[in-house]
């Protein structure tokens, strides 16, 4: 191990859990100053989002989308871009599977409009990530500004959709009509006995979810695809001179990444709304920044990002509604606090941890 380098445990375990720990250290604070018990408002969070059968659906309901949206930007790390159009790419992505469900649900059973959907999703989804990628891959322009405005664009074009061409007829609310079964995803407790997830919509597409991360793993690291994109990723000079299209990678790790924002989709649309309607994202796909960030773009990693998340979202609502002095904006907060140190400063505590660990194998190198 060269100079400047950690162990894989370290890197991939102890800094993420140094950060949270400091996002913490840091809303417990927040907590006090407002006058309350920072170790009584962890054991509400822990207890809203773990604590009961529903709390844990609820928590497995939003992991579901952030596993999604975090696969989606960690594909585009990987290739060295930075994707932050998720939200637009799952909110087109909703588009494709609407119309799935719209199409075949009076038809056939969930289980055969499943396929539909999820090939609607991803095709929208990545369909609306080609056109920045084709900036970014011809035309030389910066795909994080190309996403972005893009996720305005993607909301702009919904919004006319849902309120002149696909509306229900005779509503005045910007969405489609209500899915009939054949377009309805079971939920969890439907499948499982008893009734322990209560009244939360986990459904399905959590197994969705963790079948994407088994793609994503196999597509990075056991395919010449996968090895093109990291290379790419980390070398790009290199990478031409073994002979790797940048256009050609560009475009295809873009369009994977927005295909698995797309699916996102699946989740809400066809698991739990059961209707296309406006807003539906709620801010997933920047979250996804953050759990991608801190499962250090490895699918194992965004699950426990994940749950971490859904944990936070779960969790954080029961604790405004025991804690009334701490409000949602407060859980905002906390959360902003968590992708602050798990984001923009993942890397403050690293040159420490460098020397820490650099101190620690001289003696053994002289000894040698």
């Amino acid at each position: 191990m060269s100079a400047g380098q950690l162990p894989r445990w370290v890197d991939f375990g102890l800094i993420p859990a140094i950060n949270l720990a400091a996002a913490f250290l840091v809303s417990g604070l927040v907590v006090l100053l407002i006058g309350e018990n920072p170790i009584e408002a962890v054991k509400i969070l822990i207890w809203g989002s773990l604590g009961y059968g529903e709390g844990i659906g609820f928590t497995l309901f939003n992991a579901t989308n952030f596993i999604f949206t975090g696969l989606a930007v960690a594909v585009a790390f990987h290739a060295g871009l930075f994707n932050i159009g998720g939200e637009g790419q799952a909110y087109v992505g909703g588009l494709g599977v609407a119309l799935a469900c719209l199409a075949l649900d009076h038809y056939v059973p969930w289980w055969v409009t499943l396929p539909f959907a999820v090939l609607g999703g991803a095709v929208f989804g990545a369909a609306w990530a080609f056109i920045p990628a084709w900036l970014q891959a011809k035309r030389g322009s910066h795909v994080v500004i190309t996403t972005i405005m893009f996720n305005f664009i993607g909301a702009a074009l919904m919004g006319y959709l849902l309120v002149d061409v696909i509306s229900k007829p005779g509503s005045m609310q910007p969405e489609t009509r209500t899915f009939e079964e054949g377009g309805r995803l079971p939920l969890l407790d439907s499948l499982l006995p008893g009734d322990f997830f209560g009244t939360s919509q986990v459904n399905l597409a959590l197994i969705l979810a963790l079948l994407a991360c088994v793609f994503v793993w196999v597509l990075i690291w056991r395919t010449r695809l996968g090895y093109e994109i990291r290379t790419f990723g980390a070398n790009p000079t290199a990478a031409v001179y073994a002979g790797i299209s940048p256009v050609r990678i560009i475009i295809i790790t873009m369009m994977i990444s927005g295909g698995l924002a797309g699916l996102m989709a699946i989740n809400e649309i066809m698991g739990a709304q059961n209707r296309l309607l406006l807003e539906f994202v709620s801010g997933y796909g920047f979250v996804g920044i953050a759990v991608a960030l801190m499962g250090r773009a490895h699918p194992v990693g965004i699950v426990l990002s994940a749950i971490l998340f859904g944990m936070l979202y779960q969790g954080g609502a029961e604790l405004s509604f025991e804690m009334p002095a701490i409000t949602r904006d407060m859980i905002v907060v906390i959360q902003g606090l968590v992708i602050l140190f798990a984001g923009a400063l993942e890397y403050m505590f690293r040159p420490a941890l460098v020397q820490m660990f650099s101190f620690a194998r001289t003696p053994a190198t002289q000894a040698g």
